[in-house]
């Protein structure tokens, strides 16, 4: 009987180790299957011109690689959307966590997660049927292709990411600390961001990095509301291509495989992959660093 109950914890944990390997082989085929190209595009273009050069027009008979008209599109787009999601996020999840009852946030935070469920080509034709026409009566002038729209409907999209984890954050917070602040006669705005959010920076900060990560690699919300002319720009009332979106108008099969021009997606591929790797990591060490200090 011990044998046998030896034997099935023995092939439990071999399941789980290959369940683990899955993640771990997969990271590492994307990593091979971009650097590869990537690597045969570099010894016909070099890096420098890749990341200096202005222009971007690989498609066209002169010839472009800057990366830089392609990276500044998908950066502005993150950026607006950030700069919307992150306040009304945060916000969101200190009214949950400390004024709205039980019954509310049980019936409001599943809502708010639907959010997230929506398909992004949903939300790209709402950029481009609702939101576009609405900044048209405000802003006139306005390119029905712009950075602005798209932006903003990325950063309600990622609204849920950065509500529920904040929200997870805050409701870690011992009770000992809202009920000291309350004892020093702070109020409940006073405890709620004085010493609430600032307690679970941690949480509140990895959210954000995760949220910017999850918009960085939005594609068809910029794809159908952006446009698709590469500029370097930081104009959010300009049409604008971001990394995405250029990978998909490759991939479309119009350009023939193993040439330079399909090389160039491995190229942008594997620098928002360098991105996205990075800001994980420095979620990770954030969230490594905060749980070291409070052990």
């Amino acid at each position: 009987m011990a044998s046998l109950r030896v034997k099935s914890e023995k092939a439990i944990e071999i399941v789980m180790i290959l369940c683990s390997l899955v993640s771990v082989l997969t990271t590492i085929g994307i990593i091979l299957v971009l650097s590869v190209d990537a690597f045969k595009f570099f010894n016909e273009v070099s890096i420098f011109s890749f990341l200096t050069d202005t222009q971007w027009t690989p498609l066209f008979e002169d010839k472009h690689f800057g990366i830089l008209s392609l990276l500044s599109g998908t950066l502005l787009t993150t950026f607006i959307a950030v700069l919307m999601a992150v306040p009304l996020g945060i916000t969101i999840a200190v009214y949950l966590n400390e004024y709205a009852s039980k019954r509310f946030t049980s019936i409001v935070k599943p809502i708010l997660e639907v959010l997230a469920a929506i398909p992004t080509v949903v939300y790209g034709f709402f950029a481009l049927q609702f939101v576009t026409p609405m900044l048209q009566k405000i802003i006139p002038g306005l390119s029905g292709f712009n950075a602005l729209s798209p932006g903003l409907v990325m950063g309600i999209m990622i609204i849920p990411y950065i509500t529920s984890l904040s929200e997870d954050a805050l409701r870690a917070v011992p009770r000992s600390l809202r009920e000291a602040s309350y004892g020093l006669g702070a109020n409940r705005f006073q405890t709620a961001f004085r010493v609430i959010v600032p307690a679970a920076n941690s949480g509140i900060i990895v959210s954000v990095i995760l949220a910017i990560s999850r918009a960085l690699g939005e594609t068809m919300i910029v794809a159908i509301a952006a446009g698709q002319e590469p500029k370097l720009t930081f104009n959010p009332l300009e049409s604008v291509e971001t990394i995405t979106t250029y990978i998909v108008q490759v991939s479309m099969g119009d350009v023939p495989q193993d040439s330079l021009e399909y090389r160039t997606i491995f190229a942008a591929g594997i620098t928002l992959f360098i991105f996205t790797f990075l800001l994980n990591n420095i979620s990770y060490w954030i969230r490594k660093k905060y749980s070291q200090r409070y052990e």
